[in-house]
């Protein structure tokens, strides 16, 4: 298919789907230049002489990943119509490889949610294909990004993951999601929420697209003070090359079952999936071993308090100042001397990023932070720790003599096999009444799997698979996420688990 019809097509269905609320600046604002874009693309692929494998392809990107030329705008007031005078470096290798921006994505405000719809452009309504005509949830915060995929609005597109908010938004609309190692992928020019956890993801409907556009992505950037240094990328590389026992294609993985996931509040359809998703890895002669990873049924309550206290900080800047849209003073009467700074955060910040500023700066405030902050800091170690021990590979990057014993490393696993989320994606409605009467924090537990790999910095990725509910004489399948999880840096081996569990069509 021509690139230029294809192209059209994509802008045809964000059109189509713009009740959906996906995008926040869809692209047909650009009309003029996509249309050259896809031509010209067009041209070097007939003289057989293309950029890349993405050239002349639609590429989305979440609306919290500056952009020169659409506004960046984190889904907040706090923001107003900023405009990037830059590219983050995501955007500016995507360009670089040929690659067409397809618009900006909506997402929960400044990437805190769970389900889309903490937005000031309102939520996104993920396609109910049941006859209920009620809108599910598209999880969060990339939730844009996945649907703009899952509804052909494009090729692929660019999330951020800090605990998961990638990979639940795959799981909730049958799209892949893949969250590389820390560090992998550039931060430069992605507006942060927690520095030690953000990660940009990649999602796109097949695992095959993922693995074209993270080559393109996987770089060093100097500008990017966590981006991991290219002695260190090649230390790793050989590493894993050469202590890899997986490697050969003759030999079979071993995949390893945490036992700890197995929690009583997982859905019937989803345990269903995971169990037709192992038992066919091992009828492909893979080796199926359960694990035990002690320590991450601490790792949600400990992100819940890391997340918050680094967000606390680097929202700090959005003062109407410094950053930011300023508070109209006109309309305040009684003007205290704060009354600036005061206002202008209470109408620039929803409910969501308020409750996770105040609890970021309530456990970093010196009354509490030993018996949180630092608490949650040790817990962190003890769970990347954890799946150290499951690993047959050793972290690559580890300083000093390893502690593991040589036998205990090769019974180890080569990547991890678990759900994505406890559950199927509720409805919109639901979420929102689940707000209004209930403690928000029971919105976290969506995150339950995803964040114990985003605390150890490990590679990740949501596969769709097919799942059962009901009776026996009612039974109708759903659509669920299988995540995968490797050793720190072992990113094309959960890439290549991933496209082997999606290639047999569950």
């Amino acid at each position: 298919m021509s690139l230029l019809i294809e192209a059209e097509r994509y802008v045809a269905n964000q059109s189509a789907h713009i009740a959906l609320n996906s995008f926040v600046t869809p692209l047909r604002r650009h009309a003029g230049r996509w249309h050259d874009q896809a031509k010209e693309a067009d041209s070097r692929r007939g003289q057989g002489k293309p950029k890349s494998r993405l050239d002349g392809q639609f590429i989305a990107v979440k609306d919290n990943i500056c952009t020169r030329d659409f506004p960046t705008t984190c889904a907040s007031k706090a923001l107003g119509t900023f405009t990037s005078p830059f590219n983050a470096t995501v955007v500016q290798q995507l360009e670089g490889a040929g690659a067409i921006i397809a618009g900006k994505t909506n997402l929960d405000e400044f990437g805190m949610g769970s389900h889309s719809v903490h937005s000031r452009f309102g939520a996104v309504k993920n396609i109910n294909r049941s006859r209920d005509s009620s809108h599910l949830s598209a999880g969060g915060s990339s939730g844009g990004s996945a649907l703009a995929v899952a509804t052909d609005q494009c090729h692929s597109a660019i999330g951020t993951d800090t605990g998961g908010s990638v990979r639940l938004p795959a799981a909730y609309t049958g799209t892949v999601g893949f969250k590389p190692s820390y560090g992998l992928l550039s931060r430069w020019g992605v507006v942060a929420y927690a520095n030690s956890l953000d990660t940009v993801g990649i999602l796109a409907k097949r695992t095959s697209v993922v693995r074209d556009v993270f080559n393109t992505l996987n770089k060093h950037d100097p500008r990017d003070p966590t981006s991991l240094p290219p002695e260190s990328r090649s230390r790793m590389s050989s590493y894993l090359n050469s202590h890899h026992p997986s490697r050969s294609k003759s030999t079979p993985f071993r995949i390893g079952v945490p036992l700890e996931y197995n929690i009583s509040e997982l859905s019937p359809s989803v345990r269903q999936a995971w169990s037709r998703s192992l038992e066919y890895l091992r009828q492909q002669g893979h080796i199926i071993q359960p694990v035990s990873l002690p320590m991450t049924k601490l790792a949600l309550s400990a992100y819940y308090i890391l997340a918050p206290a680094e967000a606390s900080s680097n929202l700090a800047k959005y003062d109407g100042v410094r950053y930011g849209s300023r508070f109209d003073d006109s309309k305040c009467d009684n003007k205290s001397e704060n009354y600036l700074y005061m206002n202008t955060r209470g109408e620039g910040f929803g409910a969501e990023v308020k409750r996770r500023i105040m609890l970021g700066a309530f456990s970093l405030s010196a009354q509490a932070i030993d018996n949180y902050f630092t608490q949650a800091q040790r817990i962190r170690r003890l769970v990347r720790n954890d799946f150290d021990l499951a690993f047959r590979a050793e972290h690559p990057l580890a300083l000093g003599p390893y502690s593991i014993e040589q036998q205990t490393r090769q019974s180890g696993v080569d990547v991890l096999i678990c759900p994505t989320a406890p559950s199927p994606p509720p409805t919109i409605s639901d979420v929102m009444s689940a707000e209004a009467t209930r403690s928000p924090l029971d919105a976290y537990v969506n995150d339950v799997f995803t964040v114990p790999a985003s605390l150890a910095g490990l590679p990740a990725i949501s596969v769709p698979v097919f799942g059962k509910r009901g009776t026996d004489n009612q039974e109708s399948e759903i659509l669920t996420g299988i995540q995968i999880i490797g050793q720190y840096g072992d990113d094309k081996l959960v890439l290549e688990v991933g496209e082997i569990l999606e290639g047999h069509g569950l």
